[in-house]
């Protein structure tokens, strides 16, 4: 059926749907209402209070007018239920809305009713036109009410008028099932066409609510599929590198130059390391652990296993800084074991660049540490064996994807900065096997967090001072914003003065972007030797240097900074055995989610629990910093908020490919068919094809 054949679907109409991205019949199966009117909660006009409460009341136009002149001109539009009446009052977009309404159609308004002398009005309601004529009682319990733009208001597109083209497709189109009868019947969902029907006819609320939970279990069971059956080709596909000598380098670090014990989960994660690189399958392995667990010790043990093997090995950051930062580190630990390290990044000169090439392509080169330009075509490895990622949710499936194919089909292991929420691990980073590290090295206490004002700070400069005498140091941090830097470096220089007078028997350290590479590592340097007591920094330190003895960070502006910064910064401190403290310092003024984000630093320093929060709050898109990340926008789902359905997907999916793999079975075939392209699809994106 074409969109053409349906009634009163005009030529200007057709045109206003499509540029909805409306284009069949099925795109219009799948328009699926915003919200449902429910005339039940309507309320009678006569009833209504009018002291500011949200309301719902539905009537005819019955007056339409303007008053007032020039900037105070304003558009009332009167609806009356039989009961009395109501005015939606405009101050904004008067011109618009005027042509918008016509007496005697019926609306619906919502929005606050407050009363004024006799008379109650609703300033700037929402407004869903429910029907172009008929009296209210003609419309049934439940009305859903569709999305509307400004070009299908234009042409008059209503709610009714929807549910009448969507009433004839139902009656004339055949509307395919693919999800087998056993899914369907064990988690009691309807079948396609009556879904289909629920969502845009529902004769109560568990209708509607019921065949939505279909259409993103739907969306989420294809996806799972997907990536389940990605794992298992990456697994099938591609043969590993055999690590299988124990040498020299490995034994020697963690035998004589590591001064502590592994922890269980860094013992448990080096492990399945090591039985990944000797089983003869390309590893594809993901490392996550909260702060401080240690997981760049296991990256190392790694590192080293492909190094006896002949094999060499790149290490992934997302930033340029934090590449320096894991360069330094590395240097740092492994400077006992004659290990040639080298750094690439896209702002080296030319001249340092093409040796560090000739360097990597000739084999000298035995660790490789940069950003993503370690990806690029013209970075030739003389025999990769080992590439390691420093996630922190910036690099998706396809980055992983271009990494596994690079040379010879390196091992890969992704190690995640921040802990992985729970509805993440499942989607973007199903294809990976994942090791957990929960433990935190012996000797480390938990960090006190403490929200404090302004009027508090000289008693949180009397702690400092107290803490430093003792023999501990301090951080004091700044926001960094690129719109802002000279902004941001004018206040912590000052901030930086302002300490050196409050403490001048103190040595004060600055620390920003715009200094050079050797004046920051100076700085570092002198912190780690506590010639530095208290270092104010602008520039990124969530991943870097450790400085056990530093015990306290002071956070300014806290509110400016997202909850995994503010995680991974609180992270620099309570890494020696002395009690730390984080103290948040917001601005006087500090906004809903600013004070979210703060509450919850105070009252957890759970990574996953933080993470999960995160997520909430900035959304799947915002939270993994990337278009890349390989996640579907689902037209229906939240993996936020549907995780519940995203188990059962995930189950499903694993139960029918354990049973058959191929998806050849006969209660299987109209699922085949659906989800062959859509695989497809994903194969050609993760370059797996």
């Amino acid at each position: 059926m074409k969109l053409s054949d349906l009634p009163n679907l005009s030529t200007k109409r057709l045109e206003v749907l499509q540029n909805e991205g409306i284009h069949s019949a099925k795109d219009l199966l799948n328009f699926f209402p915003r919200r449902y009117l429910d005339r039940s909660n309507t309320q009678k006009i006569k009833h209504l209070p009018g002291s500011g409460e949200e309301v719902t009341v539905a009537g005819k136009v019955t007056e339409i007018t303007t008053a007032g002149y020039g900037k105070k001109k304003r558009l009332e539009v009167y609806i009356n239920d039989g009961t009395g009446q109501v005015k939606g009052v405009w101050f904004r977009g008067v011109g618009y809305f005027s042509k918008y309404f016509k007496e005697g159609e019926t609306v619906a308004f919502f929005g606050q009713a407050k009363r004024y002398g006799k008379s109650i009005s609703i300033a700037h309601p929402e407004v869903d036109k429910i029907a172009e004529e008929g009296d209210l009682d003609s419309f049934s319990r439940i009305v859903p009410i569709y999305p509307s733009s400004k070009g299908m208001s234009k042409v008059r597109i209503t709610s009714s008028m929807v549910q009448n083209w969507i009433k004839k497709i139902l009656s004339d189109i055949q509307v395919d099932e693919f999800l087998p009868k056993n899914v369907l019947s064990g988690l009691k969902f309807p079948e396609r066409k009556k879904a289909y029907r629920m969502i845009h006819f529902p004769e109560n609320h568990n209708e509607h609510k019921n065949a939505l939970d279909r259409f993103k279990f739907e969306e989420l069971f294809l996806f799972e599929l997907s990536m389940e059956k990605i794992n298992f080709t990456v697994k099938v596909k591609a043969n590993g590198h055999l690590f299988t000598e124990t040498g020299n380098y490995t034994s020697t670090f963690f035998n004589d130059l590591i001064p502590f014990e592994l922890t269980d989960g860094q013992k448990s994660a080096l492990a399945q390391i090591k039985s990944d690189v000797r089983s003869g399958k390309q590893m594809n392995r993901l490392v996550q652990g909260d702060v401080g667990s240690g997981k760049t010790i296991v990256a190392i043990g790694a590192m080293l296993m492909a190094l006896d093997n002949g094999y060499q090995t790149a290490f992934l950051a997302p930033t340029e800084i934090l590449a320096e930062q894991h360069y330094r580190t590395l240097s740092d630990h492994l400077k006992e074991l004659d290990i040639n390290i080298r750094l690439l990044i896209g702002s080296q000169k030319k001249a340092l660049r093409t040796d560090i090439l000739t360097d990597v392509e000739g084999g000298n080169a035995q660790i490789v540490v940069g950003t993503h330009a370690i990806i690029q075509d013209q970075v030739r490895f003389h025999n990769l064996g080992l590439a390691v990622i420093d996630e922190q949710h910036r690099f998706g499936v396809k980055q992983r994807a271009d990494l596994l194919n690079k040379g010879s089909h390196p091992h890969m292991l992704v190690m995640s900065a921040t802990p992985i929420p729970r509805s993440l691990a499942m989607t973007v980073y199903a294809d990976l096997d994942v090791s957990i590290i929960k433990d935190l090295p012996a000797g480390r206490k938990p960090i006190k967090t403490a929200i404090r004002s302004h009027k508090k700070r000289e008693d949180v400069m009397n702690f400092v001072r107290q803490e430093v005498e003792d023999g501990g140091q301090a951080y004091v941090v700044y926001p960094l914003v690129e719109e802002s830097e000279a902004l941001d470096l004018k206040d912590a220089t000052a901030g930086f003065e302002k300490l050196k007078k409050r403490f001048p028997e103190f040595k004060i350290g600055l620390l920003h972007g715009r200094m050079k590479t050797e004046e920051k590592e100076a700085v570092m340097r002198a912190f780690i030797d506590h010639k530095i007591h208290i270092l104010v920094s602008t520039t990124v330190i969530e991943v870097g240097v450790d400085v056990p003895n530093a015990s306290i960070m002071i956070i300014e502006h806290a509110e400016r900074f997202g909850l995994s910064q503010l995680h991974q910064l609180r992270g620099r401190i309570g890494r020696g055995e002395r009690q730390s403290y984080c103290i948040l310092m917001p601005d006087v003024k500090v906004s809903k989610s600013g004070a979210f984000r703060l509450k919850t630093m105070e009252e957890t320093t759970d990574g996953f629990r933080i993470a999960e929060a995160d997520l909430k709050l900035r959304g799947p898109g915002d939270f993994l910093g990337t278009k890349q990340s390989g996640l579907p926008d689902f037209k229906f789902a939240d993996i936020v908020e549907d995780q519940f359905l995203l188990t059962q997907a995930k189950e499903k999916a694993n139960q029918i490919l354990d049973e058959d793999p191929s998806l050849a079975a006969p209660q299987n075939e109209a699922l085949e068919k659906v989800f062959t392209p859509y695989f497809n699809d994903k194969v050609q994106f993760y370059g797996l094809g």
